[in-house]
């Protein structure tokens, strides 16, 4: 665990029949990325909205110019806006986090490659969370498009808010403040996350494995996604993610024997 993790953690203590056990409450923390927002003003009220619930960690991909309308629409939450942190890419954005959600408007499938499938609501995310510790990055898209199929490869959950058919699309910062009002209330507990660099790493074995027994090329990145996201939702640990890295090595030397 990081020392910030350490220095921010409790002690939850209970009972056992004649002795003391002593827990550690892992923290469980937010951060809001929007990628490559087009107008200023979103942007504020977007601040704004996370000043609201209680949730200060902002990250701007490619953002654009954050001019006064961002500042009048933030009102008393400008203060998000200054100690926003900028990147260039998702990849970046995301450097640290246990899980990455993914938020779409569309839960459908996406030519026939299954990128949003399933999708949780954001209820549904909050009972997936509850009693764990980590990062999770929530990541938003353009208010045009969306997020891209390359962003939503990134992603470990994709969540869905339930619209009416009729009209489904929503306002960037109208979208941000259901998922937020739905996580502002969500405890950590016991169970610490893997990192999300630890989880590329076991992306990766797989690929590897993958190559290695020869799996039918025309299937492979469809399966490496449906993997990549039951893996996702399975909010692996640390040592989990060890173990199966350790089952993964374990193929490969029976393969090489």
């Amino acid at each position: 665990m990081s020392p910030k993790n350490l220095i921010a953690s409790t002690i939850l203590k209970t009972k056992s029949e004649n002795s003391e056990v002593t827990l550690e409450r892992m923290p469980l923390s937010f951060r809001v990325i929007l990628i490559e927002p087009l107008y200023s003003g979103n942007v504020g009220s977007v601040a704004r909205v996370m000043k609201n619930f209680g949730f200060p960690e902002l990250v701007l991909v490619s953002p654009c110019e954050l001019d006064v309308k961002a500042r009048v629409m933030a009102v008393h939450a400008y203060d998000i806006i200054e100690n926003a942190r900028i990147e260039f890419s998702l990849r970046d954005a995301v450097m640290g986090s246990n899980i990455v959600v993914g938020m779409t408007g569309n839960p459908g499938k996406t030519d026939n490659k299954h990128m949003r499938l399933p999708a949780l609501a954001p209820g549904r995310l909050k009972e997936k969370l509850t009693g764990a510790g980590g990062i999770i990055s929530l990541v938003f898209g353009k208010e045009d498009h969306g997020l891209s199929n390359d962003d939503l490869e990134m992603c470990d959950v994709i969540v869905n808010i339930p619209t009416s058919p009729e009209y489904p699309s929503m306002n960037l910062s109208h979208a941000v403040s259901v998922v937020l009002y739905e996580l502002s209330d969500t405890r950590g507990g016991t169970t610490y996350l893997a990192d999300h660099f630890d989880l590329d790493l076991l992306y990766e074995h797989i690929d590897e494995v993958l190559n290695d027994i020869e799996y039918k090329e025309h299937k492979e990145n469809k399966t490496k996604l449906m993997l990549r996201r039951i893996l996702g939702r399975a909010e692996l640990t640390g040592r989990e993610v060890q173990t199966l890295r350790g089952v993964l090595r374990r193929i490969q030397w029976k393969l090489n024997k």
